[in-house]
């Protein structure tokens, strides 16, 4: 039988993989005969609802297990007994995963329930789906791990299981965040150590591990690797080489490490073991035991302080080791350069004890006296102030001691011999030690002062009794000047030309050499000059003047026979009425005057002066007086007669009849109508009695007439405003000084109708009710009349009513002013009443004023209000303003007033409504479209308060849209990635896609990204990707800060701005670079073996990762001795180095190579040293100061002298620079010294070089050596400032006129610097003066319109010169009268050193170009013995020109006195304060004491002829006058001695006599005034 028919007959094959719920996977029909086995199909783990339809049920049906009982957890059979189907369907939803072990297939079977029980067995596939997350076992790791763990072994591991059912969805990969070069991890979960750890750089590592399945489901934990340090390492210091600054005197911890404080520390700072600090060398060496050092903190201090003047150099070398105190061979060593700093310890000092020095008095400003030195041990020399002690000397010192004259006037040997001062030196820095030193300056003698005499003139008679040799007067003049300068003689210059006197030369005494004719009456006066001539080389003079007379007999005599004068009353005895004049020889006979008539009332002197001997009045006493006067000597008398008159004064005052008045005018009364008048009366006579009237007061409104005294109406009168007037009213006499006298007079003004009466309002409003009743008082009108009386009573009327109305409305009583309602009121036929009403006052006639009254009838409520709209559409934007206006709802009511009391009655808290029916926004609210966009409000208006009507509209706000919100960036990765690499415009990088959002709608939200600066190597496109654009290169920049900008298109457009980083992924496109590009080391035999460090090479490579991991090796050069570590580029030694007996030196090629692909590399060199012994650790010059000189002005490339350094072996070279004025030396490689530019000894002495030597040993050493280079002093030739010299000059100017002041420098110091001046051919016309080099005149005359030429000589004392041409242009357009002489009260000497000073002052002053020719003295006169030098005057001659035409000395002396004023302000500025002037033009001139004695022997002929001449022609002329106005005079003389100071006539005599016998100068003052004296 084959029973196979029926179960493949039974087999179903259901194909269909279900995932709805909806319907069944499978349906089948059961097999109830032989049973059956079936496929249901496939569905997705999850699934829950029918499994399979059974159908062809005749009996009961069972589910039961099929092979794996636990299955049917998941499933149920749902059967009805009598049901031919039945349905299987899950209990939960069916899950892959729980049936992994069955491949995830379902196993079941549908019994029949009958009693063969056949199974129909059915099998379900269930496909996984990734619903399940790897999950790992623990949340957090963590594991320890050693800094020497080797590389590429696990360090921990992690797992994670995902319990997905099939590899595709439970495969787990493992990641690690952030990404790390020193660790990976794999699929399996396990950290591997990819390159050495290093605790100094990282103790932990914090990861996040990631396992992840293919799906993306993910599971996290935390990975923490902690990296125990190992002791592997040597200590370090913090900095290699440290800098220390201290003064020399420090003792003590360092103050201050450059850069910070001296710091080592264990490296490996894990374990920071403890470490000793101790100092292991000194260079110099002597210097060690200054130094110590903390054992423990490994601070520096001074132990001993040092003194860097006793330094060779202020550089010392303090090296410091650090040692590990479990490990003495771990060591580190920094250097500590200390540089010793100059401290302020020694005091200046001056080369000499005291100074003495000579010097000429009147030496010019700035001239040099000396220099003192100065030296200093401190560095730098001296460095501080010098200045004189006291202040006031004359003297100034410079800063570099040199001494000079700082006040040429007070240097006046006559007034001081000798100066005693001190230099004071003083440093700048503290402790600001101060050292003095004396100076003792002696002047020495210039023949500066002309001789002085003790008086101007003198005087001296000749009686009756003279005898001849008879001693006069005697004359006395002193020079202060010393020796010769001061030696003076005396002469008479001219006067004596009868012979009748003679002078002794030395002492000045004047004796009579012959007997003088005495002539009777007469006074004979003789006028002698004078002059004292001192004896210097040049020599002075000064001239004074003798008056001899000799008297004769002379009877008194009044000029005039009347004389007349004026005297007021009331004054006082002793008013000197007149002066008479009269002759007499008065000095030899006195001579007595007196009163002869009215003796009681007036006196006279003996003078002359007549004057009242008590007080005259002219009002009771006579008013004229004739009084006898007489004049006697004893023997004969004269009399004349004095006619006086007397003046009157203002002595009386006005009077008037009455001290106050009273007096009433009319308010209305016009201008110029008199209201009364008031007179005073006054004794005087004349102006004194005549008498003139004032008014004070009044405002305005009153005159008074001046003569009569008639008050009057002024201006208008108001009596309302002004009732009465107080007046004073003055009267004052024509007397001067004038006389017055006071009267009060009351004005008062009467009252006329003249004011209208005025209501106090304009218009008056009153408001009524229509309803009010009858009789009802409105309102009461007042009105105002200022008027008096009945003027001013007030009566009330209304004379118009609109509308008007028969009988009126309203009422108005006459007397109150009270409004009564008279009618019933209508509102709605009149509104309101308009009244023109009248105020009247009882004046005649009447006056009127008018005023109206407006009544306002008043309605009552009873109309609705009423909207325009029933309903209000509006719409706002959502930037509307807060308190903003929307619309106004409009709202009319019929009733009064309308809708103005009404108001609004709303539910609403964004927008509020107010009286007017303006909607707007609350003032705390703002509208956002993105939270609501519409509002609807019910409005009601109620049209009064109370018992108000209403009605009802509604408000629709519609919100629109207003760019209120800024674009926004999403969750953005940080940072971007990106390789480095070449990208441009054309080959962009796209670098990651940025979508921002925007809430706003339309253009408002559509978003523009940009960089918010422009970026050469970064843009975006606009599809907001950011795209690389130029050159990235991660080695010059691994990562971009960029600053996004997000715009949106709305208007005013809004902004975002973010920050992004986009960082660079490594491409291997950089070679190791060596940390230098050689390596030496050296290493003494007797310590070499075998593995010994020599050195350790050190590269870096720019890339990351594997591309910067690098292997060492040489490349060329290999050495048996060396063998080179490939990972940490250490050379060590290969042996002992037994083999090898002397300095040898190993030079290699190291590569340096890294580990990309491809890979890169880069060289070094190499150089290994192998000493036999170790003579010298370091550079050291044979010398530690060197001293060279050289003379001065050597050209450059002069050669100073040779430093010499040793490094201690020949494996090193040796180096050469200077560190101090490297602009003016050089130093050759092989250390001579050469100058770069010349050398001036004047400008510095002495050089200080630092030259320091370096060799080439690694780290090189160094030294320095102190060369002091001495610059020698050559004598070097004067030098003038220019080859030719011009001046200009007159050929009238007098002997020693200067001309020009040549000068030359000379650069020596010292004595080769004292120049003396001199001709180098004599010249007839000009001359130098040796010690300044002021060229003058010597004689002029004869070179008029000539250039004359002379060559000037400067020489030095030891015989270098120096010439100079002068050319001179000699004037002759000018002759000596245009010449005007100025005096001036100063010194000559000082004059002369200030010509240009004076030429320019005048010339400022006159507006004309001046040129100064002649500088003399002049004497005025003193009592004393000797005369004060102020007393002493410069006469400057000078002459003026306009555009090359010299001015007349007439028109120069006009505007000197016009221009007085400012010729002094000139002046001033060049002398100071006190300075006075006159200016003489001499006509004619006196001879000039510097003038040729040919010049003055002829000038004395002439004028001692001419002076015979007149004295006979001036002898006969006064003879014959004499003898008309003297009658009575048997003998006439030369000169009638007369005193009258108001006639002339007695003087015209000897006016005239004067004039012709004596020189006459005309002199303008600085005020300008002339006045005329003689000489």
């Amino acid at each position: 039988m084959d029973t196979g028919g029926p179960i493949r007959a039974g087999l179903l094959l259901l194909a269909c993989a279900c995932v709805a719920t909806g319907s069944p996977i499978g349906t089948s029909d059961i097999n109830c005969a032989v049973g059956s086995t079936g496929e249901v199909g496939q569905v997705n783990e999850g699934y829950s609802g029918e499994v399979e339809v059974v159908r062809g049920i005749t009996g009961g049906v069972k589910l039961v297990p099929h092979i794996f009982p636990t299955h049917l957890q998941f499933l149920e059979l749902s059967f009805t007994p009598g049901d031919a189907t039945a349905t299987v369907r899950t209990t939960k939803p069916l899950d892959a995963d729980v049936l992994a072990a069955t491949d995830s297939t379902l196993y079941y079977s549908v019994m029949c329930d009958d009693i063969t029980k056949y199974n129909n067995t059915r099998t379900l596939k269930i496909n996984d789906l990734n619903d399940n997350k790897p999950i790992f076992g623990q949340k957090s790791y963590s594991a320890s791990v050693s800094e020497i763990h080797s590389v590429d072994s696990v360090v921990l591991q992690v797992s994670a299981v995902d319990a997905d059912s099939t590899p595709a969805n439970n495969r787990v990969a493992y990641s690690i965040e952030p990404t790390s070069e020193d660790f990976m991890v794999t699929n399996s979960g396990a950290f591997i150590l990819k390159r050495s750890l290093n605790y100094n750089i990282v103790q932990k590592y914090n990861f996040i591990v990631t396992a992840k399945d293919n799906g993306g489901l993910n599971d996290t934990a935390s990975v923490l690797i902690t990296v125990e340090d190992f002791d592997n390492m040597n200590p370090y210091f913090s900095h290699n080489v440290y800098q220390a600054f201290i003064p020399e005197n420090q003792v003590g911890p360092f103050r201050a490490l450059e850069p910070e404080a001296i710091k080592a520390q264990d490296g490996d700072l894990g374990i920071n073991m403890t470490l000793t600090y101790s100092i292991s060398s000194v260079s110099p060496d002597k210097y060690w035991t200054n130094f110590g050092v903390d054992i423990s903190s490994g601070a520096v201090s001074v132990l001993t302080a040092l003194d860097r003047e006793e330094m060779a150099s202020r550089e010392i070398s303090v090296s410091i080791k650090a040692a590990q105190t479990d490990d003495a061979l771990k060591t580190a060593g920094a250097v500590v350069s200390v540089f010793v700093e100059d401290v302020n310890d020694n005091p200046p000092e001056f080369d000499r004890p005291a100074y003495f020095v000579s010097l000429l008095e009147n030496s010019p400003f700035d001239g040099v006296v000396f220099k003192a030195a100065l030296s200093d041990l401190d560095q730098g020399g001296f460095v501080g102030t010098l200045r004189i002690i006291p202040e006031s000397s004359p003297f100034s010192v410079g800063s570099d001691g040199t001494v000079r004259v700082k006040n040429p006037s007070d240097l006046d040997r006559e007034t001081t011999e000798s100066f005693r001062f001190e230099i004071e030196a003083k440093e700048t820095d503290p402790p600001n030690a101060v050292v003095v030193v004396e100076v003792n300056v002696t002047l020495l003698d210039e023949n500066d002062n002309s001789p002085s005499f003790s008086s101007k003139t003198y005087e001296g008679k000749v009686f009756a009794n003279q005898t001849v040799g008879m001693q006069l007067v005697q004359v006395k003049a002193e020079d202060p000047d010393a020796g010769v300068n001061g030696q003076i003689k005396y002469f008479i210059d001219f006067g004596n030309n009868d012979g009748f006197f003679s002078i002794e030369e030395d002492s000045g005494e004047i004796s009579l050499a012959r007997t003088i004719p005495l002539l009777e009456n007469q006074i004979l006066k003789i006028p002698l000059y004078i002059t004292a001539r001192d004896g210097g080389a040049i020599s002075r003079s000064s001239s004074a003047q003798v008056n001899i007379q000799a008297p004769g007999d002379c009877k008194p005599q009044f000029l005039h026979e009347v004389y007349r004068g004026t005297v007021e009353e009331e004054r006082e005895p002793g008013v000197l009425i007149l002066r008479v004049d009269f002759l007499a020889v008065a000095a030899e006979i006195p001579v007595t005057l007196r009163v002869d008539s009215e003796a009681d009332k007036f006196v006279i002197t003996d003078g002359g002066e007549f004057s009242t001997r008590v007080k005259l009045d002219y009002d009771e006493a006579p008013h004229n007086y004739s009084v006898g006067i007489s004049i006697s000597d004893g023997v004969n008398s004269n009399r004349a007669v004095v006619e006086v008159q007397v003046t009157d004064v203002n002595d009386n005052s006005p009077v008037f009849a009455s001290g106050s008045a009273t007096a009433s005018v009319p308010e209305d009364a016009e201008a110029g109508s008199n209201v009364t008048s008031v007179t005073a009366t006054d004794k005087d006579s004349g102006f004194n009695g005549e008498i003139r009237y004032s008014l004070r007061g009044g405002q305005g409104r009153f005159s008074v007439d001046p003569v009569s005294g008639t008050l009057s109406v002024d201006g208008a009168l108001d009596r309302e405003t002004e009732a009465e007037y107080n007046l004073l009213l003055v009267a004052e006499d024509q007397g001067r000084p004038s006389r017055s006298a006071t009267a009060s007079l009351l004005v008062q003004v009467t009252d006329v109708n003249d004011n209208v009466p005025e209501f106090s309002q304009a218009e008056y409003r009153a408001d009524v009710f229509e309803t009010e009743s009858v009789g009802t008082s409105l309102l009461t009108l007042s009105a105002a009349d200022p008027d008096e009386e009945a003027n001013g009573r007030v009566t009330f009327s209304i004379f118009q009513q609109s509308p008007s109305s028969e009988p009126p409305v309203f009422e108005l009583e006459s007397s109150s002013g009270v409004l009564r309602l008279a009618r019933p009121l209508d509102y709605s036929e009149v509104k309101a009443y308009s009244l023109q009403v009248q105020a009247s006052d009882g004046g005649a006639p009447s006056l009127v004023g008018n005023g109206s009254v407006v009544v306002t009838v008043r309605d009552v409520n009873n109309n609705p209000p009423e909207f325009s709209k029933e309903i209000y559409n509006v719409a706002v934007s959502e930037s509307l303003a807060s308190g903003a206006s929307v619309l106004t709802l409009e709202v009319t009511d019929p009733d009064e007033g309308g809708f103005s009391n009404g108001y609004f009655l709303f539910a609403n808290d964004t927008f509020d409504i107010n009286k007017q029916g303006v909607v707007s926004l609350r003032n705390d609210v703002t509208l956002d479209r993105e939270t609501k966009d519409s509002y609807m409000i019910q409005v009601v208006a109620v049209d009064q308060v109370a018992a108000g009507l209403s009605a009802t509209a509604r408000l629709n706000v519609s919100v629109q849209d207003y760019n209120d919100n800024a674009p926004q960036f999403p969750s953005l990765p940080d940072p971007f990635l990106i390789a480095e690499g070449e990208y441009s415009e054309v080959a962009p990088g796209d670098v990651f896609t940025i979508e921002a959002t925007d809430a706003d709608l339309g253009p408002n939200g559509e978003v523009t990204l940009s960089l918010l600066r422009p970026h050469p190597l970064f843009r975006f496109r606009e599809d907001g990707t950011l795209l690389a654009v130029g050159s990235l290169d991660r080695e010059r920049q691994e990562t971009y800060e960029l600053f996004v900008k997000a715009s949106d298109g709305g208007r005013p457009q809004r902004e975002n701005i973010t920050a992004i980083r986009v960082s660079l992924l490594d491409v291997n496109d950089n070679r190791p670079q060596f940390s230098s590009s050689s390596y030496v080391s050296t290493v003494l035999l007797k310590e070499a073996e075998e593995g010994k460090l020599l050195l350790t090479l050190s590269a870096s490579d720019r890339d990351a990762g594997n591309n910067s991991l690098i292997a060492y090796s040489f490349s060329a050069g290999s050495s048996p001795y060396l063998a080179l570590n490939s990972e940490t580029g250490a050379v060590t030694l290969t042996s002992d180095l037994a083999d090898v007996t002397e300095d040898t030196r190993l030079e290699l090629t190291a590569v340096a190579e890294d580990h990309g692909r491809p890979p890169l590399n880069s060289t070094a060199r190499v150089v290994v040293n192998l000493r036999v012994a170790n003579l010298m650790e370091g550079v050291a010059f044979l010398s530690s100061s060197y001293n060279f000189s050289l003379p001065e002005n050597q050209a450059a490339g002069a050669p100073v002298g040779k430093v010499s350094a040793s490094s201690g072996t020949v494996l090193y070279d040796v180096a050469y620079s200077l560190k101090t004025h490297a602009d003016l030396f050089s130093v050759s490689p092989s250390g001579a010294l050469v100058t770069r530019t010349e050398l001036d000894r004047e400008e510095q002495e002495w050089y200080i070089l630092d030259v320091e030597a370096v060799d080439t040993r690694t780290p090189p050493t160094s030294a320095f050596a102190m060369v002091r280079v001495q610059v020698q002093d050559v004598n070097e030739s004067p030098r003038f400032p220019s080859e030719v010299h011009r001046a200009s000059v007159f050929s009238i100017a007098p002997y020693k006129t200067p001309v020009i002041r040549v000068e030359a420098s000379d650069p020596d110091q010292g004595e080769a610097s004292q120049l003396v001046y001199g001709l180098t051919e004599d010249s007839p016309h000009f001359d130098v003066e040796p010690s300044s080099g002021q060229l003058f005149v010597v004689s002029a005359a004869g070179l008029a319109g000539q250039t004359a030429a002379v060559e000037v000589e400067a020489r030095d004392p030891r015989g270098l010169s120096a010439t100079t041409r002068v050319e001179v242009e000699v004037k002759g357009s000018a002759s000596s009268g245009d010449v005007v002489v100025l005096s001036i009260n100063q010194p000559p000497n000082a004059v002369e050193k200030k010509l240009r000073a004076v030429e320019s002052s005048l010339g400022s002053a006159l507006g004309w170009t001046v040129s100064v020719i002649e500088v003399s003295s002049a004497t005025r006169g003193s009592s004393e013995s000797r005369a004060p030098r102020v007393l002493v005057e410069a006469r400057v001659g000078f002459l003026s020109f306009d555009r090359g035409e010299v001015v007349p000395s007439e028109e120069v002396t006009e505007k000197l006195r016009s221009q007085s004023a400012a010729v002094r302000a000139e002046l001033v500025k060049v002398f100071g304060e006190g300075l006075h002037f006159e200016v003489e033009v001499e006509v004619p001139k006196s001879p000039s004491p510097a003038s040729s004695q040919a010049v003055v022997i002829a000038l004395s002929v002439m004028l001692a002829l001419s002076m015979l001449g007149m004295i006979v022609a001036v002898a006969l002329i006064v003879r014959f006058k004499w003898t008309q106005k003297c009658p009575k005079s048997d003998k006439v003389g030369l000169v009638c001695d007369g005193k009258d100071q108001n006639s002339q006539k007695g003087q015209r005599s000897e006016e005239k006599g004067d004039k012709e016998m004596q020189p006459r100068t005309d002199r303008v003052t600085e005020d300008g005034d002339s006045h005329t004296s003689s000489l």
